[in-house]
């Protein structure tokens, strides 16, 4: 069960899509349900609403009706276990929950350091116990979602389990060897790979690479994402120095099939996020794309990477910062490769085979329980 249009890509949509094909490898019946169309194994409850959530935007159903959609859906699939993402997003998630005709798992994927989000969660809180009572079993994707709701619902940190997101590692691996740059191809390309939002810090990594590129001629910069940046990256690029603005790609969203090699012709990526990231997805991506990181040293990222050992972390919203370590990762050959290979490693332990098989032991426990 998804909260958020299954035709929006977002985090939580690819979790969600990407551990019900991991489970249908294994021989499971799996249906994913949530705001947007029926598709093959996917079944819609209604249209969704875009809404402001945590720095970014949300697009969440809030028809009412919604609620007796999502009951009708259960009943007609009669499942083992329902699996709930973010169960207190309306309307999705507190129907699934209370409508349920079957074990509920309940897996929290947000946190924030700030903003409205934790207020909102202590306005609520008294109901969302109530609507969180019948759940079997709670997990989180990180150590730091886990800690935002055991502080903001007043939830027992013990009752959650960590079960991380996943990348799919061969298709990242695969693409990238065969899209990798051959020895000839002197140029060295920075790239910066999410939404263009204020939160994901797109422009932070532009300026970085403004300020390294005058110097650097044969450095390239490239931007793999959409969004309301858009506008602020597009004026940045005509203001650059001539010589450097055609260095510049802004690509847009990029077909899933193509990102990895995309990912992989690049010597950095840059991730240089302001906060609110419970999990760094796209740190997996790069680390399975087998490419050198420099990201934020946030809490979220700091659950996937270890600064000096898979990724260089630097401070939010510091441009400074990610030029420097951007120039130190492009001038040392021996520090991207050792990261590089860190993060391979780091990356085949989050493997989906593996997020699926640990998501598994949690639905053999609350559908067949002691």
């Amino acid at each position: 069960m998804s909260p958020y249009d299954l035709s929006v890509v977002g985090g939580v949509q690819i979790h969600v899509g990407s551990l019900a094909g991991a489970l249908r490898e294994l021989g499971h019946d799996v249906h994913v349900v949530g705001p947007g169309i029926d598709a093959p194994g996917q079944r819609g409850v209604g249209r969704s609403t875009s809404v402001p959530a945590n720095g970014s935007r949300a697009p969440i159903a809030l028809d009412p009706f919604v609620i007796g959609r999502v009951r009708s859906v259960l009943r007609d699939l009669r499942p083992d276990v329902v699996h709930v993402h973010e169960p207190l997003v309306p309307y999705v998630g507190p129907a699934a929950v209370l409508g349920a005709p079957a074990p509920v798992v309940a897996t929290f994927h947000a946190a924030a350091e700030g903003g409205a989000l934790p207020r909102l969660y202590r306005a609520v809180r008294r109901p969302a116990r109530r609507i969180l009572r019948g759940v079997a079993a709670f997990t989180a994707v990180s150590e730091v979602a886990a800690e935002f709701h055991t502080r903001a619902l007043g939830l027992d940190r013990d009752s959650l389990r960590i079960v991380p997101n996943g990348v799919d590692v061969v298709r990242f691996a695969a693409a990238g060897d065969a899209a990798r740059k051959g020895p000839d191809d002197t140029a060295q390309q920075v790239t910066f790979l999410g939404r263009l939002e204020h939160r994901k810090g797109a422009d932070i990594a532009l300026r970085a690479f403004l300020r390294l590129a005058v110097d650097r001629p044969d450095l390239r910069f490239r931007v793999l994402g959409d969004g309301p940046q858009a506008r602020l990256l597009r004026s940045l690029v005509a203001s650059a120095p001539v010589g450097v603005a055609d260095r510049v790609e802004l690509l847009g969203r990029v077909d899933p099939g193509v990102l990895p090699g995309l990912l992989a012709t690049s010597d950095v990526v840059l991730l240089p996020a302001r906060g609110g990231e419970s999990f760094g997805l796209v740190l997996l991506e790069a680390m399975a794309s087998r490419v050198a990181i420099v990201a934020s040293d946030i809490p979220g990222y700091r659950a996937v990477a270890r600064d000096g050992r898979e990724a260089l972390l630097v401070a939010p919203g510091d441009v400074a910062g990610v030029a420097a370590a951007t120039a130190c990762l492009l001038d040392d050959g021996v520090l991207r490769d050792r990261l590089r290979a860190a993060g391979t490693t780091r990356a085949a332990a989050h493997d989906w085979s593996a997020v699926a098989a640990a998501t598994l032991e949690v639905y053999r426990r609350v559908a067949a329980p002691d």
